[in-house]
């Protein structure tokens, strides 16, 4: 019975050190890695960025007023569509005291000239009748008898536009109706009936009553990084997407480049402008957010495979070629030029054909 027993347990010994040397030995053998393979394919290649900016109006045109005062009325409002000439606003002048009371005195003094200059001439014309002043005289008289009354209507005109910013005789001139510029959309209007106005002059801007714009006349506005700013150039072409309309696809042509580069969070940023070509039944609102995308440089019909099937050793460029696939996979190193790349495939100018099967990921592992 003892004998029975040593050989048992001689026998486990033996049995767990050979399948401990067999576990080892397994975990010591290279496993063999089965990989997928590619074919080259013919694709179109394109290099291509993309810049974000903004949909603008080419020209915001600002409507300000002629006389400073109080906004009586407002006849539009932001969204509704403006001929030039079209009133928008009317302005209340508040006059300035001193330049009224200027203004009556100037006024009065000049009734008093009309008086006696319209008493001397009709006096001289008695005497001209009678024969008894030259012919010149009576015109003399004449004369300054014109100059006062049209004096005086100057002064009543001077001390209407004090009072009312407008007078009978330059009603259709009237600085207190607020005209648009141009025609187009009102983007929009930052000021109320009661609202102080100021009037654009020398010193200061004056207040906006409204901002109308074209919007027929559309650009795109964005900003464009000091690494690429060099691969573009004034006449390119790009298409537009705008985030807030789905499947909204625009062209543009680059005109503009700046010439001066702002440092954006520690970046050199170049603003470009490009002129955009609306499609017909699509309305595009101020400062829709876009984004551009221009293509740098583009290789059509080439052959192609996946960037990531390369492998890169200083300048040179590899692929691993397929040879054999039984009883296991072996691969060829290839040497390859390499062309154009969009991130994702590469042109293959040399070293490959279209019936070459290119090693690609890992699929499984065997032991």
């Amino acid at each position: 019975m003892k004998k029975i027993l040593k050989f048992i347990v001689l026998g486990t010994v033996v049995f767990l050190i050979g399948w401990t040397f067999y576990f080892l030995y397994s975990k010591s053998k290279p496993k063999q890695l089965i990989y997928e393979t590619v074919s080259p394919k013919k694709e179109n290649i394109k290099k291509s960025t993309i810049i974000t900016g903004k949909i603008s109006p080419r020209d915001e045109i600002l409507i300000k007023p002629q006389i400073s005062g109080i906004v009586a009325e407002v006849y539009r409002e932001a969204g509704q569509k403006v001929a030039a000439g079209e009133v928008i606003a009317k302005v209340k002048v508040i006059p300035d005291v001193a330049s009224l009371n200027n203004a009556e005195s100037r006024l009065r003094s000049a009734e008093i000239d009309l008086t006696q200059a319209t008493q001397d001439f009709e006096r001289q014309k008695k005497l001209f009748a009678k024969g008894i002043v030259t012919k010149e005289e009576y015109e003399r008289s004449e004369t300054a008898c014109k100059t006062a009354r049209e004096n005086s209507e100057t002064a009543k005109d001077a001390l209407q536009i004090i009072k009312e910013g407008i007078s009978e005789r330059t009603a259709k001139y009237s600085s207190t109706l607020i005209r648009s510029t141009i025609g187009g959309l009102i983007l929009d209007v930052p000021v109320k009936v009661g609202n102080s106005v100021i009037q654009s002059n020398t010193f200061n801007d004056g207040t906006t009553i409204a901002i109308v714009a074209n919007m027929n006349d559309m650009i795109f506005i964005g900003n464009v990084d000091e690494t690429e700013v060099g691969r573009i150039s004034e006449g390119m072409t790009m298409t537009l997407t705008i985030g807030a309309l789905q499947d909204v696809k625009l062209d543009a042509i680059l005109e503009y480049i700046s010439p001066k580069g702002i440092e954006t969070s520690g970046a050199n940023q170049f603003e470009i402008k490009a002129a955009t070509q609306l499609k017909e039944g699509v309305f595009i609102r101020a400062g829709y957010s876009a984004n551009a995308e221009i293509i740098l440089a583009r290789a059509d019909s080439v052959l192609s495979v996946p960037e990531n099937t390369l492998e890169f050793k200083g300048d040179s460029s590899f692929v691993y070629i397929l040879k054999d696939e039984i009883p296991v996979q072996t691969f060829e190193k290839r040497h390859v030029e390499i062309g154009l790349s969009d991130g994702v495939n590469i042109e293959v100018k040399n070293g490959l054909t279209a019936e070459d099967k290119v090693r690609g990921n890992v699929i499984t592992d065997k032991k």
